[in-house]
């Protein structure tokens, strides 16, 4: 684990680094060789000279030990899905490594573990693999050409001549041979790459792949089959107590007017009663009890007698929600547009149908099996936090807001994560977690029980959607209006870049909670508005839950198509066929293809432009970007649905 330290005042008024001058290092020591983008001067942990004080190991992406063995360090969150292995094989790939003598690590929070497209530490959205694949196919291959011109010259031949397999380079004309091992411990490789470098290397083609591709044991499992993988819930520390929450019978907006631990006092083990100031509004209302053990932390919160003040959303509803969400939607200037083409007014005035339909959703919790947790020690002025999150770089600042500190001193230790869907995307656990430490001079372990966990979840939010659609005197799709009513995760992060442009430019929407009613389907005429619920916005703060806005979207997109199909009397596969072919036909993908960009993993913006797989997968917004056509059927499962559908024909 790398950790943040205090940096001198000189440093921090030193030059603004200049991040696009930043260049990739390849350098061997002792210690083994190091591979990845090394940060530019007056960056912390960066310039040689502040080395040893900063503390910082040099490796990246990965290093190379004098044994030969390739550690990778993963800036992801590995919930169970792999990916610190699938970082391992991008890397492997081009490096030429043998899969036995790979290993890996997860990352701290340091920024220098950020996503190279994102620039921050996220883990979600399916975005890991395609934006890191092409940075650590570079990484790799920048290794293996630093390992062979070094080779070539401990051995005297040409680098050209060299074959690079299974952690060795050999020269197959003189039989010479040296291992990974040999060449790091010659302390020979040695070679700096500038950007411009980095974006020429020719990396493999699909036909050369030895790892990508095949099924390798997954690098995780061993530890995780015999009990050694570390989850947050395991952090043992020295000296370590535990807390446990006592939340108030309101969501979000109550406040504590007094508590009385008399009766806690009286549980063997007790130690305080802390309630939390959390300025980074994460929580609010939220009292932690700290004992030796937890049983005892959860027998003295038992015994609380705490009074609140509930707040303005005391008296509100899953009811209050939804009929706020029908009050904004029946306001033509409610919300931002995510989609706006053709008019759909003038459109709804000829058609020869109109069809209207209503579809509201529950707010719905993540249950991961491994309830939150997080554990917090301050050591000198630098706050350690171990918990299993999947936003580090938010997470870490939220701790520090916590702390009452600079974001530089606080350390996360990423864990593995026992389920995440979407919930460690926020970092609650860590503000009782860190305020409770503070309060008792001690680390503090804070566990949530499921109760906790269920009623405090940023959950996926209640959405209310609206949907009225035309038809023409064929039955033929001639206009749909999409209004989405819900709160908006996104905005509550409180990152602007993370949200999306109104096609109209006139401001930024929630694009997570609308996109998937960007349909596949023809219509030349289609509105869709994202509408923020405030009301609901407030009361329940909302987060990510797996598949987001389609969770919503396309069961309300594909469900009115079954009444459309319904109305006129069409098969319903049959019709979603005719909606999707007034513009040039999109070829039906249902396996993968053979396509190099498929091979590789590529994210479908990048793909070249005949790619079916990603002309079949990417949204309509994204095609128009790139050119293509905005068809192709895509048919999702139908799910049982909530909904009033009413029809009006025109004869």
């Amino acid at each position: 684990m790398n950790s943040h330290v205090k940096i001198t005042k000189d440093i921090v008024n030193g030059e603004p680094a200049d991040l696009s001058r930043r260049s990739f290092l390849v350098g061997s020591a002792a210690a083994g060789l190091a591979l990845g983008y090394s940060a530019v001067p007056g960056m912390l942990g960066a310039d040689p000279a502040f080395a040893a004080v900063s503390n910082f190991d040099p490796s990246v992406w990965y290093s190379i030990a004098p044994d030969g063995i390739v550690t990778v360090t993963c800036g992801k969150a590995d919930m169970g899905q792999h990916i610190a292995s699938t970082m391992a094989q991008i890397i492997s790939e081009e490096l030429g490594s043998s899969w036995k003598d790979m290993r890996i690590q997860l990352a701290s929070n340091d920024p220098k573990y950020n996503d190279p497209v994102l620039g921050a530490q996220i883990t979600g959205g399916s975005w890991s693999t395609m934006m890191n694949y092409d940075a650590m196919s570079r990484a790799g291959a920048a290794g293996r050409i630093a390992l062979t011109e070094a080779a070539a010259a401990a051995m005297g031949v040409p680098a050209g001549e060299l074959v690079v397999r299974e952690s060795a380079i050999t020269h197959p004309k003189s039989k010479k041979s040296m291992t990974f091992a040999e060449i790091v411990k010659s302390g020979k490789a040695t070679k700096t790459f500038t950007p411009d470098e980095l974006k020429a290397i020719k990396l493999k083609t699909p036909d050369q792949y030895t790892m990508i591709g095949v099924s390798v044991p997954q690098l995780d499992i061993p530890s995780k089959t015999n009990g050694t993988a570390k989850y947050g819930i395991d952090v043992m520390l020295p000296g370590m107590v535990y807390g446990k929450i006592v939340t108030p019978p309101v969501r979000f907006g109550a406040t504590v007017k007094s508590v009385d631990d008399s009766e806690a006092k009286k549980v063997p083990g007790f130690i305080k009663a802390v309630t939390l100031d959390d300025k980074t509004a994460t929580t609010s209302g939220w009292v932690v009890v700290v004992a030796n053990t937890y049983a005892n932390a959860r027998k003295a919160a038992d015994a609380l007698k705490i009074t609140y003040d509930g707040g303005p959303n005391a008296k509100l509803s899953s009811e209050s929600l939804l009929n706020e969400a029908k009050r904004l939607q029946g306001f033509d200037d409610s919300g931002l547009f995510f989609v706006k083409d053709g008019d759909t007014a003038a459109a709804f005035g000829t058609a020869a149908k109109l069809i209207e339909a209503e579809y509201t959703t529950n707010i719905n919790i993540h249950a991961p099996m491994e309830p939150m947790n997080a554990t917090a020690q301050l050591q000198g002025d630098i706050w350690h936090l171990y918990s299993g999150n999947q936003f580090a770089t938010r997470s870490g600042a939220i701790a520090a807001g916590a702390a009452g500190v600079d974001p530089k001193f606080v350390v996360l230790h990423q864990m593995y994560l026992g389920g995440g869907f979407g919930r460690r995307l926020d970092a609650d656990m860590m503000v009782p977690a860190v305020q409770a430490a503070k309060a008792v001079g001690k680390p503090v372990k804070v566990i949530y029980s499921r109760e906790n966990d269920m009623t405090m979840d940023f959950s996926r939010p209640l959405t209310f959607q609206k949907v009225k659609a035309g038809l023409d005197a064929d039955g033929k799709l001639i206009a749909l209006n999409h209004d989405v009513v819900s709160a908006w995760p996104t905005k509550r992060w409180g990152i602007p870049d993370f949200l999306t442009p109104s096609v109209d430019k006139k401001g930024g929407l929630d694009g997570f909670t609308v996109n998937g009613a960007d349909f596949f389907y023809t219509v030349p005429n289609h509105n869709v508005r994202a509408i923020l619920n405030e009301m609901a916005h407030n009361a329940t703060p909302s987060g990510q839950l797996r598949s987001v806005a389609p969770g919503w979207t396309f069961w309300a997109v594909e469900s009115m198509v079954d009444e459309l199909a319904h109305a006129v009397g069409k098969d319903p596969a049959q019709y979603r066929i005719d909606c999707s072919t007034a513009r040039a036909p999109m070829p039906v993908v249902r396996n993968a293809c053979a396509t190099p960009c498929s091979r590789r993993w590529a994210w479908p913006d990048t793909a070249p432009s005949n790619c079916p797989r990603a002309r079949a997968w990417v949204s309509p917004a994204s095609r128009r970007r790139r050119g293509q056509p905005q068809a192709g059927p895509r048919a999702w499962p139908m799910l049982p649905s909530r909904r009033r559908a009413r029809s009006r024909s025109r004869n």
